[in-house]
This record gives C-alpha cells, sequence and structure tokens, in this order.
C-alpha cells in the first residue's frame, strides 16, 4: 500500500518588534503611500539584538509539534529552510534539533530563498514516501533584516523577520498531492547577496554583505513564473482552476500576488495574504502565512491548497496539498 505525507500540524512565530512605515520614513527618503501603493506592506517584525534564527525556528516549531500533538520523541526529520543561517556550521536545524532535544534523525538546511519552504516541504514528503521518514518537522525561518542594507530604500521597506513550521506524517490517504520545482541561475545577479565566505569574505567581516535587487526584473519574472508554475501544478493532478480552495503565496508584495489570483482567475477572499502587516519573510512567509489561515479557522480539513514561491536563484515551486 502506498505511502502518503500529511500536514498534520504547523505553527509560527513573529518577533516582538515592529517596524512600521512611519518609522522607515525617518530612516530613508520614502513615504507610507509610496511603500503601501507598491509593495501593499505596512509594518514589519524584526528580530531583536541578540534573537537569531534558530530562535524564531524553536518558537515556530514548538507550537506546530503542539499542534499536531507530538513529542520530541516522535520526531525523525528535520529540515530547515533559510537563507539567514545563524552560523556558517552546524546548520541551523542541528541547532534546532539540540533546542527540541531531539537526538540521532538527520537534520539540515535548505537555501532556496524564498521558494526555500516549498523545496523542504518536497524533500521531506519525499523521505515519507519511501519510508525514511513517519514524522517530519519542516521550518522556514529568517532573519532576514540581518542582511537588508537600511540605507537602501529599494529594498529596506520589502522584508521583515519570522519563523514558520509544519509536522508531517506517513499516512494513508494522500496529504501532499504534489510538489514542483524550478530555478535558473543564468539570473543570480537580479537578486542576490553578492558577497559570501568564498567570495569577497572582507565585505560580510564588515557587515556589508546585502541583499542587492532589480526590483522591476524580479517583477516580470516572478509573475511569468508563477503562473506558469500554477498550470503545471493543475496539469499534473488533472484539476481546473476552480477545483483549488485557497492559494497560499509566497508574500513579496501585493502586486505579485494579485496578478498571480488574476492568472489563476480566483477571487481574492480565497488567496491568503499577509504581507501587509509581516513583508516579505523569504523563507518563513509561506508556512507563517498556512498557520496563520489554520489557525484563523479560514483554511479546513479536506480542502485543496496551492502553495507557491519564487526567490533568488531564480527558484520557483509549488506545493498542491489536501489539508
Amino acid at each position: 500500500m502506498a505511502t502518503f505525507s500529511r500536514i498534520v500540524g504547523t505553527g509560527s512565530y513573529l518577533p516582538e518588534k515592529v517596524l512600521t512605515n512611519a518609522d522607515l520614513e525617518t530612516m530613508v527618503d520614502t513615504t507610507d503611500e509610496w511603500i503601501r501603493t507598491r509593495t501593499g506592506i505596512e509594518q514589519r517584525h524584526i528580530a531583536a539584538e541578540g534573537e537569531h534564527t534558530v530562535d524564531l525556528a524553536e518558537q515556530a516549531s514548538v507550537r506546530a509539534m503542539e499542534a499536531a500533538g507530538v513529542t520530541a520523541g516522535d520526531i525523525d526529520l528535520i529540515i530547515v529552510a533559510t537563507t539567514t543561517s545563524d552560523q556558517v556550521f552546524p546548520s541551523t536545524a542541528c541547532l534546532l534539533q539540540s533546542r527540541l532535544d531531539v537526538h540521532g534523525c538527520p537534520a539540515f538546511d535548505i537555501q532556496a530563498v524564498c521558494t526555500g519552504f516549498v523545496y523542504a516541504l518536497s524533500v521531506a514528503d519525499k523521505f515519507v514516501q519511501t519510508g525514511t521518514s513517519k514524522c517530519a518537522l519542516v521550518v522556514g525561518a529568517e532573519t532576514f533584516s540581518r542582511i537588508i542594507d537600511w540605507t537602501d530604500r529599494n529594498t529596506c521597506v520589502l522584508f521583515g523577520d519570522g519563523a514558520g513550521a509544519v509536522v508531517i506524517k506517513a499516512d494513508q490517504s494522500p496529504g501532499i498531492l504534489s510538489t514542483h520545482l524550478h530555478a535558473d541561475g543564468d539570473y543570480a545577479k537580479l537578486l542576490h547577496v553578492p558577497s559570501g565566505v568564498s567570495n569577497n569574505y572582507a565585505a560580510v567581516q564588515e557587515g556589508r554583505a546585502y541583499v542587492e535587487m532589480d526590483g522591476s526584473d524580479v517583477f516580470k519574472m516572478a509573475v511569468r513564473k508563477l503562473g506558469s508554475i500554477v498550470e503545471e501544478t493543475l496539469e499534473a493532478n488533472g484539476l481546473e482552476r476552480s477545483d483549488i480552495d485557497w492559494l497560499i503565496p509566497h508574500q513579496a508584495n501585493t502586486r505579485i500576488i494579485h496578478a498571480t489570483a488574476k492568472k489563476l482567475q480566483m477571487p481574492l477572499e480565497k488567496v491568503v495574504i499577509t504581507v501587509a502587516k509581516q513583508g516579505n519573510t523569504s523563507a518563513a512567509s509561506i508556512p507563517l502565512a498556512l498557520d496563520t489561515a489554520v489557525r484563523s479557522g479560514d483554511v479546513k480539513a479536506g480542502e485543496l491548497l496551492l502553495l507557491e514561491g519564487f526567490g533568488g536563484g531564480f527558484t520557483w515551486g509549488s506545493a498542491l496539498i489536501k489539508y
């Protein structure tokens, strides 16, 4: 008998500190109206000094585990999607494993920027389908504020910090119906941090390793690729647009979300949108949005969810889920 994976619990966490558009008006040459019009963002959460990615991941994970009714002894796989790991090594997943008092199981990070959670979910799903894992913890966590140039008004208005997590368990009935992953490194320079450990490490040491983005080209590519991933997902599952109950997209900005919803011919009341209060939290944004929709009661058991993301790399992907 085939084995499938099913999401059995969700959790999320946002740092206490809130940075509003009004706050940004005092920092860079921008206005609340300009930010809202172009991004739909009103505020974002910023990790406190001394608060790290693993701290956010731990809070989200504990909540997901509580929702799933599982303990540390049940977890047999941990995957963390993050661009902002706390250390070069060990992985954030290993740090999280220690925090949760989980021992012995595989734990590793995935780096696909804003599509990271979908990538991680896809990998965990394969572990479960092959019988390698029975209860996996999948996390998207970011302290993106640490790689933002707070004097660059084109990027600093967009991003925030946060974490989201899900627990998936083996099941005899399908939960994660399909995942679809893509990347194209030819577009790397349109959205990247150009410095790292083996390339211009001096910039990292001096705290100058910041996100650089060509906003216009990224927007065009995101809308195009997110539209195509919708079609690919529906075709692979023999579904029509009207079969989807909820679209849960990466929360980059409302213009991209609205454009994707239009391509899907889905009314906005069936699209989970959290970007106004959270900003773009990269790998954390999809699980944050999912947890928000689950805990509000909007997403109900048996409904069909389409998760989709687009990020630096470029990477893009989707997951079709029966909740």
